[in-house]
């Protein structure tokens, strides 16, 4: 027998009137509202489970304030309902709960509705009766305006400190390894794709290493402006409607939920509308991923071959490469990190975009904001991890391959400088270029020096 169409559905409403909303789920009518009205990415581009997990911290932290500050109205019975509640949201439980797209209101305003409902919907099952307006109660002392800036932040310290930094601090001490394992390893350097004097494979491996830990070092100092909230500015940043002391509480209650040091922001007026804190902090990120590019394309162009390459360091072979080409493998971990090096690289220009067109007393670009900020951690996160696993940690050097590069290297013939001058040593170089001969027999042929002389001073292992 068919379900009735009262039994799939209940009847909510709003200032607007009433909205039918499916029976099993804790959203209301303006939840069901923008579900409707923005049919954009739905199932893909929802909004992410970071800010709703803030959202959840934010809104039991803004209960516990609000209980203290204002306990006629937040009393405890409605507190505790509320925040029982908001620890489910936390927890991940009433995910489903939670359908909006990112391409909704640019202030947010629907998924804080959303939370809203979902945690008064579900507080009221818990008390066993009609106790919490999504309104009243869950956003008391609250707006969109305040509410969505200061989850952004949350959410966006959360997840550097917490998933980005630990991902790059693994690959940091798998290079110190390899720094360890290498240091006797000499190979050719190269500049400009050419040819160049010695460097030890420890050496250009430190350089990997050394541009990781800069670059969690600037991920680090973008911390603290992330750890100042909105919350309090309320709808311009003047904190109508919520009472004094407010803003400094409900941070302090924010700081104790995450274990993080998140204050109230100075100036509410510039928490509402601008973006910068995020902007630089994703520039931080951004630079990340410039140099995951480079460290990937290092990798991959030494351990191009197996026999038509460079060859100068194996890498682990974790799939066939090759539809067609039989026992063919491919540097598959540097290809991954590369593809999220370019999206992170691209995200930054949306946020950017976004940034800036904070107009008056508000930026509406907030859910495209955080979105493609929380994209770029959670890629370059699981890429990192990713390629320190299946990659970096089994990189060895193919020191045979090395030395025979370093030996046929024309470059090498820097040494003689100091011996026969710059334009002697270029000659050299040429002679022994253009005739296929080495090093030492173009020298000697010309002139410059002895055969003993040669041997004397020309010693590539010291040239590190």
């Amino acid at each position: 027998m068919q379900e009735s169409q009262a039994e799939k559905y209940r009847i909510e409403h709003d200032s607007m009137g009433e909205v039918q909303v499916p029976a099993e789920k804790y959203w209301g009518a303006q939840t069901q509202r923008s579900h409707e009205n923005f049919p954009i990415g739905v199932g893909v581009e929802t909004m992410p489970t970071e800010i709703i997990h803030a959202f959840g911290i934010l809104k039991k932290a803004a209960a516990q304030a609000n209980g203290a500050l204002l306990p006629a109205k937040m009393t405890e019975e409605k507190r505790a309902a509320l925040c029982a509640a908001a620890e489910e949201v936390i927890a991940g439980n009433l995910q489903d709960h939670f359908p909006l797209v990112v391409w909704q209101t640019g202030s947010g305003t629907q998924s804080n509705m959303n939370a809203n409902e979902v945690i008064a919907a579900r507080g009221n099952e818990i008390a066993g009766k009609l106790l919490l307006h999504p309104n009243d109660d869950v956003n008391m002392s609250q707006s969109s305006n305040d509410t969505f800036p200061t989850a952004l932040h949350i959410a966006a310290a959360v997840a550097l400190q917490d998933r980005l930094l630990p991902a790059v601090e693994g690959l940091i001490q798998t290079f110190l390894r390899l720094e360890e394992e290498n240091r006797d390893a000499v190979k050719s350097g190269r500049t400009h794709l050419m040819d160049a004097v010695p460097i030890t494979f420890a050496q250009e491996i430190s350089g990997w290493r050394a541009s990781l830990q800069r670059d969690a070092e600037l991920i680090s100092r973008a911390l603290p402006p992330l750890y100042e909230l909105a919350l309090g500015g309320t709808a311009v940043g003047t904190g109508l409607n919520a009472p004094e002391g407010f803003a400094v509480r409900t941070a302090e209650e924010i700081a104790l939920l995450t274990g993080k040091p998140f204050t109230s922001a100075e100036n509410k007026f510039h928490a509402l509308t601008s973006r910068d804190e995020i902007v630089f902090a994703h520039g931080a990120v951004k630079a990340l991923a410039c140099d995951m590019m480079k460290i990937a394309n290092d990798v991959r162009w030494l351990a191009s071959g197996p026999r038509c390459g460079l060859g100068e360091i194996s890498i682990p072979e974790n799939e066939p490469g090759s539809s067609i080409m039989p026992g063919k493998v491919n540097p598959t971990q540097c290809e991954q990190v590369t593809m999220v090096a370019v999206q992170v690289i691209g995200n930054d220009t949306a946020i950017s975009l976004a940034a800036s067109q904070g107009n008056f007393e508000l930026n509406v670009f907030l859910p495209v904001i955080a979105y493609n900020f929380l994209q770029s951690v959670r890629l370059l996160s699981e890429s990192i991890q990713a390629f320190t696993e299946r990659c970096a940690a089994g990189i060895s050097a193919n020191r045979e391959k090395m030395r025979e590069n370093l030996d046929r290297s024309l470059m090498l013939v820097t040494a003689l400088n100091p011996y026969i001058g710059y334009e002697n040593a270029a000659r050299t170089a040429k002679k022994a270029y253009r005739e296929n001969i080495s090093l030492k027999e173009a020298c000697v042929q010309l002139g410059f020096l002895t055969a003993e002389r040669f041997d004397e001073v020309f010693h590539p292992e010291q040239m590190v």
